[in-house]
């Protein structure tokens, strides 16, 4: 047994590392909660289905376009890509509208860049959607409207998954333009609601995500990174590190912007830059997801969408990895991503997240005001009627 010192020390320093990343990037998440707010206030979901009638290629780049615009939160974009393809959209670009919702949001990029690199923000919008076009190609070799028609079946039981009402409730003004709306009072309580509503929905996946990175820095050595992902042999590395990337992230449990401190951790410990994506993709493959999937669609479209949706992701992250590699844009030299002792200081660091949680406090006021925590009480329990607010 080890002794109680030594353990209690090493879940200090677990702490400390996890706390320390959540004080480096907490202004990040603040900012790009406050701009995903503000785009969901002005952008209808009501539209999305009208928008989103086949799999062409215009009604996937108006996929990935209402994705970007929308929540973060994997558990939310699953219930909403299910809730517009009940309405009658297609089940391929509903398909596409979930993964451009996790993974080319503005939040998650904002992250990578500040935890990992400027690289890995770019690789994330270029793979995006790669990742977006190989699971089309899948889609239309594969699925068969036999089995969409099951799944369709089965989406109209209604099974109740994680963060349905999230999904249902659209407060997004019309009229007007952007700017107006954004500027209005009306405006402002839409971003206010939207911006506490995302926090509810995704502080377990960062917290998460944090405390498990935390935990991974502090116990477990380089030398066993190194040796999983292969770095002594470089040319199989770059082959391995996107085919293991998203069987980590499936055990992992933590999807979302709550992936990103992981992949620090991670890129520390050496999986290749492919390998890196592959595994911020495979936020969609989760454990829990797949249960949901498996409730949604029925247990075939589940397998189906296990085996197209880890093939899609893998093979994004290899192609990124070829890309990046020849544009010399793959990262060299020692890995740094901050994966850091909790230091609070008075530095740019510090001003940023004070001035950001000012910015928060102002929206959790006019949230509490503007008759916020009944919604917020509703994000897991819809009704026909929580499609306005």
């Amino acid at each position: 047994m080890f002794p109680l010192a030594t353990v209690a020390g090493g879940l200090a320093h677990a702490l400390n590392l996890a706390f320390g990343m959540f004080w480096e990037i907490l202004w990040a998440l603040i900012l790009g909660f406050s701009l995903s707010a503000v785009v969901q206030a002005v952008v209808s979901k009501s539209e999305m289905t009208r928008l989103l009638p086949d799999d062409s290629p215009r009604s996937l780049a108006v996929a990935c376009g209402l994705g970007a615009a929308s929540s973060s939160c994997s558990y939310a974009a699953v219930a909403l890509a299910r809730s517009i393809f009940r309405k009658g959209a297609n089940f391929t670009a509903a398909m596409a509208f979930e993964f451009a919702s996790t993974n080319l949001v503005i939040e998650l990029g904002i992250l990578l860049a500040l935890l990992i690199g400027w690289q890995f923000t770019a690789a994330e919008f270029v793979g995006g959607p790669l990742m977006i076009v190989l699971m089309a190609l899948l889609f239309r070799a594969l699925l068969t409207p036999r089995l969409v028609e099951t799944a369709r079946k089965q989406a109209e039981k209604g099974v109740m998954g994680i963060m349905e009402g999230h999904a249902e409730m659209d407060m997004s003004l019309s009229g007007g333009s952007i700017l107006s709306r954004a500027t209005s009072p009306e405006g402002f309580t839409a971003t206010s609601h939207y911006f506490v509503m995302d926090w509810a929905s995704l502080w377990k996946d960062i917290g998460a995500g944090l405390l498990i990175a935390g935990a991974l820095a502090a116990w477990v050595p380089n030398s066993f990174w190194q040796g999983f992902f292969l770095v002594h042999h470089p040319l199989l590395a770059k082959l391995w590190g996107p085919l293991v990337g998203p069987l980590v992230a499936m055990l992992s449990f933590v999807c979302s912007i709550g992936n990103v401190p992981l992949a620090a951790v991670l890129w520390n410990g050496g999986i290749s830059f492919g390998g890196v994506i592959a595994f911020i993709f495979a936020d969609l493959i989760v454990l829990p997801v797949l249960n949901i999937y498996r409730k949604y669609y029925g247990s075939r479209m589940g397998l189906f969408l296990l085996g197209t949706f880890y093939v899609t992701m893998a093979g994004a992250g290899l192609l990124v990895e070829i890309l990046f590699g020849a544009l010399g844009l793959v990262p060299n030299g020692p890995r740094h991503a901050k994966v850091i002792e909790a230091h609070v200081a008075l530095n740019y660091t510090a001003v940023l997240d004070i001035v950001f949680l000012l910015l928060a406090a102002v929206f959790v006021v006019r949230f509490l005001r503007t008759g916020g925590p009944d919604m917020l009480a509703r994000m897991n329990r819809p009704s026909e009627h929580d499609t306005g607010h």
